[in-house]
């Protein structure tokens, strides 16, 4: 990374890019006010690496710059740094409009007269604020989706314990989150046992440039909460993530709830929800620590429909990690063919080959091109769907083996993406001891 000389002081960000919203004096909410047309690559910032990295470290301090007062009056003033000033960190010009705008703090002089005293700069932004995430055990921003009390929230505790969890209104703002320095980490959910893959994060992951670095298996225990008081015959709408609901669908009907399902965000919000518009008449399907935090009570526990009710995260970050050969490995790759599905089998072919299991494999919409026509003269026009292949497989990037098959798989193919290659959740887990789990998981990443 190369050096920086101190930039301009910064006491203050207009209009940043993430809202952040202070939800509690120890929780962060970010919320998505990601505006596209201010900026100029597909990754978020920058036209080059010192844009990226002037960028990043602006923004990576903004939290900082939210906890300062600023003075409104000095926003209309006409000043280098003021609202049509365009920020140069490093002798680079950023392609974001940071607005800039000094602060005039005032002071009595012996006079006992209120007087204007120069600008107090903030201490320079160094080189040590561009330095890579601290190693596991340190002190890590883990961001995630949904409120404090979701599932995601308590995989984030569990890949990283002591980290600081940084909630997120939707999936997307969690990887810009990472990718604008505001986490060092990103836990998301990609797949459940009973619900299957969450596409919208397969999606995000090819767009999005973050690298898998390793993964967490959750087991899901849900339970139905209510306010305070209220009886299971009162209940006639119960409210929950859409797959929370199909998860619960056949012990709801056994308790004979002949309530309204409805679709909400994220389960613990569903609780928030409820408890803070008072709704005698609705439950949520969340998490029990969800039931503490937001004053409900549980009205029945264990309600998933089957006890191995296990969710997959993996966990994000800017840089991947080292691939080792001294533990299982798992690889995350990412390919396309402009022929469509036809050389699939010989893809697959290369792991068979060489003995390496496939664990997973997606196929999503190829979003560019997602329908291919192919004319005929004797049968007319056919139309065929253009797919993008998501494959897990159990071996390192560190072994020839997983080389030669990725090598073999890029002659076959017009894209290919590693995604990640990472340590497997090795970790045993007991169905019935619900989601608090959070010492087992030692992940040296």
């Amino acid at each position: 990374m190369q050096s920086l000389s101190p930039p301009s002081p910064i006491k203050s960000l207009i209009r940043p890019r993430p809202r952040v919203i202070r939800a509690s004096p120890n929780k962060l909410v970010l919320q998505c006010i990601y505006r596209s047309d201010s900026v100029s690559l597909p990754n978020g910032v920058g036209s080059n690496r010192a844009d990226w990295q002037s960028s990043c470290s602006i923004l990576a301090s903004k939290v900082v710059a939210q906890q300062q007062p600023t003075d409104k009056s000095s926003r209309s003033g006409d000043v280098d740094g003021g609202a049509d000033h365009v920020a140069a960190v490093n002798g680079h010009k950023t392609s974001m409009d940071l607005n800039l705008v000094p602060i005039e703090k005032t002071a009595s002089n012996s006079n006992g007269n209120s007087s204007i005293k120069p600008h107090q700069p903030q201490k320079p932004l160094t080189i040590t604020d561009l330095c890579p995430a601290p190693m596991h055990g340190s002190h890590l921003r883990v961001a995630y989706q949904g409120v404090p009390g979701a599932y995601s929230e308590a995989a984030a505790g569990k890949a990283y314990p002591n980290c600081e969890a940084i909630p997120c209104d939707q999936f997307e703002v969690a990887f810009q989150a990472v990718e604008l320095w505001i986490a060092d980490r990103a836990v998301l959910p990609v797949e459940n046992s009973l619900g299957g893959s969450i596409h919208r994060n397969y999606d995000l992951l090819l767009r999005h440039r973050l690298h898998i670095v390793g993964e967490v298996q959750l087991p899901v225990h849900h339970c139905l909460l209510a306010l305070p008081g209220v009886r299971k015959e009162y209940i006639n709408r119960v409210i929950s993530h859409p797959q929370a609901l199909a998860q619960c669908e056949l012990t709801l009907t056994k308790l004979g709830l002949q309530a309204a399902r409805e679709a909400v965000d994220d389960t613990a919000g569903a609780a928030e929800y409820i408890a803070a518009n008072n709704l005698r008449d609705t439950a949520a399907i969340a998490s029990a620590r969800a039931a503490e935090l937001y004053g409900m009570q549980v009205l029945a526990d264990g309600i998933q429909d089957d006890s191995s009710n296990v969710t997959r995260f993996v966990m994000l970050a800017r840089e991947p990690i080292i691939p080792r050969t001294d533990r299982p490995f798992k690889t995350s790759i990412v390919f396309a063919h402009d022929k469509g599905t036809s050389v699939l089998f010989k893809v697959l072919s290369a792991f068979a080959f060489r003995n390496i299991s496939l664990t997973k494999i997606e196929s999503r919409p190829h979003r560019n091109r997602p329908i291919r026509l192919v004319d005929d003269g004797n049968v007319g026009t056919a139309k065929h769907f253009e797919y993008m292949f998501y494959i897990d497989f159990e071996a390192s990037m560190a072994e020839v083996r997983a080389q030669n098959a990725l090598a073999e798989v890029q002659e076959f193919t017009s894209f290919l993406r590693v995604l990640g290659s990472y340590p497997m959740d090795m970790t045993p887990w007991c169905p019935s001891r619900g989601d608090d789990d959070d010492d087992d998981e030692k992940n040296p990443f």
